[in-house]
């Protein structure tokens, strides 16, 4: 969202998709973690339902709405993770994928690659250089074969 409002005065505001449908009340904004700019917001999508994110960055304010652009259905189906905590860089990643926007920063980690559950600077987290424990290689001579089962 390219604005300088402050998050704030984001909530409580109607959230529209890109054909004027209502998808729900801002409930939320969500910072980003680095920047401190908002990246997501929360809309409660009916007074039954849940919260679904939404990406701020296509989205803009237009006559005090926050217009989305994309469907109310692609709203309703974004992945559930609940509110008031924080969002994980794997759920953003899911987000992502989900509104089919690129990743800021470059395109989408390999699994290999991403490390979310340890924290940047913790000397007992392994680095990218230390080799895996042997026993967690799998046992010596395993053939199996996923989709055919064993092989002989």
């Amino acid at each position: 969202m390219h604005t300088n409002i402050d998050p704030r005065e984001l909530i409580g505001r109607r959230a529209v998709d890109r054909n004027g449908t209502r998808i729900g009340t801002v409930d939320e904004v969500y910072l980003d973690d680095a920047t401190g700019t908002p990246e997501w917001a929360a809309v409660r999508t009916g007074l039954f339902s849940r919260d679904a994110f939404v990406p701020l960055e296509p989205s803009e304010l237009v006559d005090e709405e926050l217009r989305v652009p994309f469907d109310r259905s692609l709203v309703r189906e974004a992945p559930d993770f609940g509110v008031g905590r924080h969002l994980s860089p794997e759920q953003e990643l899911q987000l992502y994928r989900h509104y089919g926007l690129d990743v800021p920063g470059g395109t989408t980690p390999s699994p290999e690659d991403r490390d979310f559950g340890r924290l940047a600077g913790d000397p007992a987290a392994p680095t990218a250089d230390s080799a895996e424990p042997a026993e967690a290689a799998g046992p010596a001579g395993d053939t199996t074969d996923e989709e055919t089962g064993p092989r002989g």
